[in-house]
């Protein structure tokens, strides 16, 4: 064969290979996609979630989004790329990016004592008064404690921004401001009212103005006072080992810290913003890039893993993550990027459940063409069951309770009982029998604060399985029961034939 065959031959080849490469990416791709498909699928039904969207966003490009089940189970609303839903604590990245906005503007610095900007916020440890600088309630280095939470008041209020963050007033700190980590995520509620009072305007308007409409989210909303209720999903919880339809309170001065509205169209561009695939003008690529940038002053609260600026940042095979989950009662998301193959996923759902943040670290998975673990349990859905099981365990009690009850003040109706002469052994025997059932129900009272850490039962009726309250007021409803049935036993006797 000449030289010049050779070269024909070769040329013919690459013109072939050429040709096959953009198939072989085709069937590539679509094959990821596939198995993304039948991966979310399979979960959503292990979860129990209503309703999912899901986007993916490559160098870019928006290479995949989907809407999996339904927003609304009763009127069978599918979950479309224009569905709302409530982003929980990834809200944070978008409070985060606008104090450090301000920096820029040179309106702030991070390094600055919050009471610079709200003098009457002064917070103690151990006693003694402490400086907590803006860095250090970006970072969460604050020491404000995490069952701070459970003290965030209901409120519609214009001012409810304040009233949440003078809930701080009376909270001893839990560590020395700067020394370590503790997710807290009132320190962005925090952060929050700084913004007010620099900007001299509402925090919700501020945030439309600067961060959303510049990057072009035109249909996201800060809080669900802004949002238009036909486009939102319902919200649900697990409880009874399925979804519940739930309504929480309205939390107005928690928004800077997780009630940021959404749908996947915008979070694509969100995603695409932080990766630097975006041509908005009035946010520079290094506020950006600073907003990524890890707090390494303290330990890592997970295996190499730093928080950052309302991000998470974690080193992984040589590679980095930024990524973070958003919990709501009825709502949770996740979002994860790749920042050196410029790859973004979201997931937004409309249940509080893990399986959401699964889900997405799933997905990053098999878009990089990893091999995943999908034997995920949520630990609210194993507490649910458990619960489930006790609290019928305990109802079937209560029904036997009930009918001693009504047999015994049937008995009474009949003369078939009267009342006994109350001795000394029978009124020892009553004080006993209302003693224990007082001191059950003074310790249920007491249990979410003794072994929780300070929480309420409001607190976890509103967060926790729906099946925990109707374990709670089965246990209620089945002393109060008890009670009656013992001092109806106690009091009365049968009635001696004559």
């Amino acid at each position: 064969m000449t030289l010049s065959s050779k070269n024909v031959v070769m040329i013919a080849v690459m013109l072939v290979f050429c040709t096959l490469i953009p198939s072989f990416a085709h069937a590539t791709s679509k094959e990821t996609m596939n198995k993304i498909d039948h991966f979310i699928e399979k979960q959503q039904a292990l979860s129990k979630i209503p309703g999912l969207s899901v986007v993916i966003v490559a160098k870019g490009e928006t290479v995949y989004q989907k809407g999996f089940g339904f927003a609304d189970l009763k009127t069978k609303t599918p979950v479309t790329s224009d569905t709302l839903f409530e982003l929980g604590s990834t809200s944070k990245a978008f409070t985060g990016l606008a104090i450090l906005q301000l920096e820029k503007q040179g309106l702030l610095k991070r390094s600055d004592d919050v009471r610079k900007y709200i003098p009457w916020l002064t917070l103690a440890y151990n006693e003694k008064k402490q400086v907590i600088t803006i860095q250090q309630l970006l970072s969460h280095t604050s020491g404000i404690p995490s069952s701070s939470i459970a003290r965030i008041p209901e409120s519609t209020a214009d001012n409810a921004l304040e009233l949440t963050v003078k809930t701080l007033l009376d909270q001893p700190l839990n560590r020395k401001p700067g020394s370590s980590f503790e997710y807290a995520t009132i320190n962005y509620d925090v952060l929050g009212l700084v913004i007010e009072q620099l900007s001299n305007q509402p925090f919700d308007q501020y945030i439309k103005q600067k961060i959303l409409e510049p990057i072009g989210m035109h249909h996201s909303f800060v809080g669900i006072h802004q949002a238009p209720s036909t486009a939102m999903a319902s919200g649900y919880k697990i409880g009874l080992m399925g979804e519940q339809p739930y309504t929480p309170p309205v939390y107005r001065g928690n928004i800077p810290a997780g009630y940021i509205i959404s749908d996947t169209n915008d979070i694509a561009r969100w995603l695409k913003f932080q990766l630097g695939n975006s041509d908005v003008y009035s946010i520079e690529n290094k506020v950006i890039r600073e907003s990524h940038a890890p707090d390494k002053t303290v330990e890592p609260f997970d295996t190499n893993t730093y928080y950052a600026n309302g991000w998470a940042v974690v080193e992984k095979n040589k590679q980095q993550y930024i990524y973070h989950a958003g919990e709501n009662p009825t709502f949770t998301s996740y979002f994860i990027m790749q920042p050196d193959e410029q790859i973004g996923v979201a997931i937004l759902a409309n249940m509080n459940t893990s399986f959401t943040t699964a889900i997405g670290q799933g997905v990053m998975d098999l878009w990089e063409g990893n091999t995943i673990q999908d034997q995920h349990v949520s630990s609210y859905q194993k507490l649910d069951k458990i619960v489930t099981i006790v609290s019928a365990i305990v109802i079937a009690i209560s029904m036997i309770f009930c009918y001693l009850l009504f047999r015994g003040v049937h008995s009474l109706f009949k003369k078939q009982r009267c009342v006994a002469k109350l001795t000394y052994k029978k009124i020892i025997l009553l004080s006993v029998h209302i003693g224990l059932v007082v001191i059950l129900l003074t310790m249920i009272f007491f249990a979410p604060n003794m072994l929780l850490g300070g929480l309420n039962w409001t607190f976890i009726k509103v967060w926790a399985p729906t099946s925990i309250s109707v374990l709670l007021y089965s246990i209620i409803l089945t002393s109060v029961l008890f009670l009656f049935v013992g001092i109806t036993l106690i009091v009365t006797k049968k009635k001696v034939q004559s």
